[in-house]
């Protein structure tokens, strides 16, 4: 099957044709109560290990429209699990290597969370890898291919994204900082970037790992805003 052969423009309904984009701080392990007060919509928390942004111990309170994320790297079932119900997870970002029958096996076992499956991209991509996630997934998360499984702090080359052949919403992730804004202000007036669904954002945004800068911060929301 070739890039142009995939399209499910009919299979997956949306409701994104008019949407405002939404922000998803990630990445959270200090400050959170500060961010939270800058009321985005989804905050980010790394349950890996090996991460310097991995979260430990007991999570400040969040308003509950502010949706908590946890992201995992080819953890089990299981150890989500016992994450989602811990931490009162909404969504579950996975970053490994995670297949379409674990996603579908995820979901049956934690039916309330929503499900966001991350690809990652440098200078092209194949989209038919994605028909298979279509019907176990709720978002895509496009972010940049590099050595860790996020959190390079670089972007990739959007204008993949200009073929992108999906009604499914997705997140947009990699390097974003204030110096992109101009570049995704140009972004979000291409036809496929009304399925972005929301910008991820992480270490251009941070003092040190897991400390978020809140002056940056509220500089990135006014420049949404005006989007």
């Amino acid at each position: 099957m070739t890039a142009d052969k995939y399209t499910l423009l009919d299979k997956v309904p949306t409701t994104l044709e008019h949407h405002h984009l939404k922000l998803k701080i990630c990445g959270m392990k200090f400050n959170t109560a500060k961010v939270a007060a800058l009321q985005p919509d989804y905050l980010g928390f790394i349950f890996w290990e090996p991460s310097k942004r991995n979260f430990e111990g007991p999570l400040e309170a969040i308003p509950h429209h502010i949706k908590k994320v946890g992201v995992f790297v080819d953890a089990t079932i299981e150890e989500i699990s016992r994450k989602v119900e811990d931490y009162k997870l909404l969504a579950v970002q996975l970053h490994g290597h995670e297949s379409p029958e674990f996603c579908k096996a995820l979901k049956e076992k934690n039916s309330t969370i929503q499900i966001i499956k991350v690809f990652s991209i440098k200078e092209e991509f194949n989209f038919n890898v994605l028909e298979a996630y279509e019907e176990v997934t709720d978002f895509f998360l496009f972010d940049t291919k590099g050595k860790l499984p996020g959190g390079n702090g670089y972007t990739f080359n959007w204008d993949v994204l200009k073929k992108y052949p999906s009604k499914k919403p997705y997140f947009l992730s990699g390097g974003i900082g204030l110096e992109e804004i101009t570049k995704l202000e140009a972004f979000l007036k291409v036809p496929a970037s009304k399925y972005c669904h929301a910008i991820d954002v992480n270490s251009k945004f941070e003092t040190s790992p897991g400390l978020k800068d809140i002056d940056s911060l509220e500089q990135l929301i006014k420049n949404l805003k005006k989007n």
